[in-house]
């Protein structure tokens, strides 16, 4: 049985993930609602904007040049499936984190089963994209799976000795 140290330590990692995780989807939010409202040519301009700068000090700049190149493959159909994506991603994300955060039991579960489907999708594109950051983002949804769980548990334990309690007061 975990000590209280380790239990505060674990109760306070999962607050700060699943934190973590909201505004990751309201970044995605964001991110969907703007390429769903701008054509694939603002977009692309907005890209190469927003490069600007990293590019004038890192000519060669990976994450810049990845941005731009794959702004400007963008075509309608890609960016309405992007835009869908993104959008209904980081809803469900941050629906998620507000039900944890108000400790909703139901959604402990749900939060695991929905973020073990995301591992599997994003290993699914990995196959195809073999990108580092899929491979990352894996490991921290795994990780996050994992105190969502350990947080499961000492939620259920709470509940379990406050219903005792009422029964023993009430009997």
């Amino acid at each position: 049985m975990p000590s209280n140290v380790s239990k505060t330590i674990l109760h306070d990692s999962f607050r700060v993930g699943i934190t973590l995780k909201g505004f990751d989807g309201i970044l995605e939010i964001v991110s969907g609602a703007a390429l769903w409202l701008l054509s694939p040519a603002k977009m692309s301009d907005l890209i190469r904007a927003l490069c600007a700068h990293m590019l004038s000090r890192i000519p060669n700049g990976y994450i810049s040049a990845h941005l731009i190149a794959a702004s400007q493959r963008l075509n309608n159909d890609s960016r309405e499936f992007a835009a869908f994506y993104l959008l209904t991603h980081g809803l469900v994300k941050v629906i998620l984190v507000v039900c944890l955060w108000m400790n909703k039991l139901w959604a402990y579960p749900l939060t695991i089963a929905v973020f073990g489907l995301f591992m599997l999708y994003q290993m699914a594109r990995f196959t195809h994209t073999h990108s580092v950051a899929l491979v990352l983002l894996t490991i921290f949804d795994g990780l996050i799976i994992y105190l969502t769980w350990m947080e499961f548990q000492q939620q259920k334990s709470r509940k379990w000795k406050e219903d005792n309690r009422k029964e023993t007061v009430a009997g």
